[in-house]
């Protein structure tokens, strides 16, 4: 079959799936564009260990890591099945890269998993195995993570890394249509721009993914719009598994959450 690009969405807050809206029209349609995944590689913003860890349940359950929200939320389940085969394929990568790796035989899916693929596989019958995040770690070390990954969309496995093209909780309005505030659209932009540069067929490739992996250095309040780099750090696996990338989805929600996506094929 042909490669399967790398993904890299936006899961917004936990209510996503109750509300209505472009995100949701876009998710919903994301698949739609591609072959049937074989199986998905998530790789979540809320899972965060010391090394890369691999679940291998056969059947993960839905964990509800939030509170504060409608009752609805919490009735929501993502029954699809786990794939100790493919966990074992991810682990065989990285340790071929160099990566030490464990296995979680328990871990279920956070909401940065269920929550955009409730809307983007609702019937829940692609495999599904999850790859944890090391926060002490840099953009390049997960960049290199996703680059030993890369193979693996080969043989017909989605890398759909979830995170927040701009995550400052600080500035949350409760308000879901509230205008985004200019910084956070300052970010926002030069995220996609940088991400177009580093996709095209230049001299300077190596340059701009540079910059992007320096991307505290380089793009307009960086530190506001990710006081802590956890929920960016997904994109940089993306970006490490694919091949050029491209911006296909642009909005905001609570005003200062980017629910930016792109996909790197």
């Amino acid at each position: 079959m042909a490669s399967l690009p790398s993904l890299f969405v936006t899961h917004g807050a936990p209510d996503l799936p109750l509300r209505a809206g472009p995100t949701q029209d876009f998710l919903r349609s994301l698949l739609q564009t591609m072959p049937r995944p074989k199986a998905i590689l998530a790789i979540s913003a809320h899972w965060l260990t010391a090394q890369p860890t691999v679940s291998a349940a056969e059947q993960p359950k839905t964990i509800y890591d939030f509170g504060g929200f409608s009752q609805a939320l919490y009735e929501l389940n993502y029954p699809a099945p786990g794939s100790p085969k493919l966990a074992e394929q991810v682990i065989s990568r990285l340790t071929e890269a160099g990566f030490s790796t464990r296995v979680d035989c328990d871990r279920g899916f956070d909401h940065g998993v269920w929550t955009p693929l409730l809307l983007a596989a609702p019937k829940a019958t692609i495999p599904v195995v999850q790859l944890s995040l090391q926060p002490h770690e840099t953009p390049l070390y997960h960049y290199q993570l996703g680059k030993a990954l890369a193979p693996l969309r080969d043989e017909g496995v989605l890398i759909f890394a979830s995170g927040a093209a701009t995550h400052n909780l600080g500035a949350f309005d409760g308000n879901y249509d509230a205008p985004p505030p200019a910084w956070a659209v300052a970010f926002d932009d030069w995220l996609a721009e940088a991400i177009t540069q580093a996709g095209r067929s230049s001299t300077n490739a190596a340059n701009d993914i540079q910059a992007l992996l320096d991307y505290r250095q380089h793009a307009p309040y960086a530190a506001k719009n990710h006081p802590s780099e956890e929920h960016l750090l997904p994109l940089f696996v993306a970006l490490g598994a694919g091949g050029p990338g491209k911006q296909i989805h642009h909005g905001f929600t609570y005003g200062a959450f980017s629910m930016a996506a792109y996909q790197f094929n």
